[in-house]
């Protein structure tokens, strides 16, 4: 029975959130606006960008508008992000040894598909995962668990045994949703802030293969 470990990229891969932070400020502030960190840490995080947008536009942002604004402010991290890529602790070790052990591995994100190429790309991912999904992939975001459910059966793997770690609400949400084990990363929230996750982490120093394979028994 093949098992498969699926990551979400903000927040679980890298520790981006201080920058896509860094990102909305600017793009908020040329729009005179000027959310508070309380606000970002409630409506930013995890979220996507059509969330985001309507969310301080106090309207909703869909269509070409939404394009349009999301490719400003996702350019305006790349720039910020492009010369600081790097793993949360322990990453690209723990990945390794899932290869090595020959466990299937995706990556789900709710960011678009040129943020995911800058890190993954960067940190030479692509190669050893089988499936690959960013935000063009789904039409509904999560909390729905539509990008788990597609990463599944991209990865030919029952949801019942799938470990995902996630960072996020939302994120955790969707992975809840689709019925699979979730581990928490707890990069932005603490473990109180998070659906009740199978397993916390800090960082991938923490867990070992064996441990997470465990969760499915």
């Amino acid at each position: 029975m093949h098992k498969a470990v699926i990551f979400d990229m903000d927040g679980v891969i890298c520790h981006t959130n201080p920058f896509h932070s860094i990102a909305f400020k600017e793009f908020f502030a040329r729009r005179n606006m000027f959310p508070t960190e309380v606000e970002f840490a409630n409506h930013m995080y995890g979220k996507s960008n059509s969330y985001i947008m309507s969310h301080f536009f106090g309207r909703p942002v869909s269509g070409k508008e939404l394009l349009e604004l999301e490719e400003e402010k996702e350019s305006l991290f790349r720039e910020i992000y492009k010369d600081k890529v790097d793993p949360i602790k322990g990453f690209l070790g723990f990945f390794h040894q899932l290869k090595s052990k020959q466990v299937l591995t995706g990556v789900a994100t709710s960011a678009p598909y040129a943020n995911l190429e800058l890190i993954a790309g960067n940190l030479a991912l692509f190669e050893h995962m089988e499936s690959i999904l960013a935000s063009e992939h789904v039409t509904k975001h999560k909390p729905d668990p539509e990008v788990y459910l597609k990463s599944a059966a991209k990865l030919n793997v029952n949801p019942d045994f799938c470990v995902v770690f996630e960072d996020s609400y939302s994120g955790v949400t969707a992975a809840k949703n689709a019925g699979m084990k979730v581990v928490g990363v707890l990069s932005s929230h603490s473990s109180e802030e998070l659906p009740v996750c199978d397993l916390y982490i800090e960082d991938f120093l923490q867990v070992d293969v064996e441990k997470v394979l465990g969760l499915i028994g």
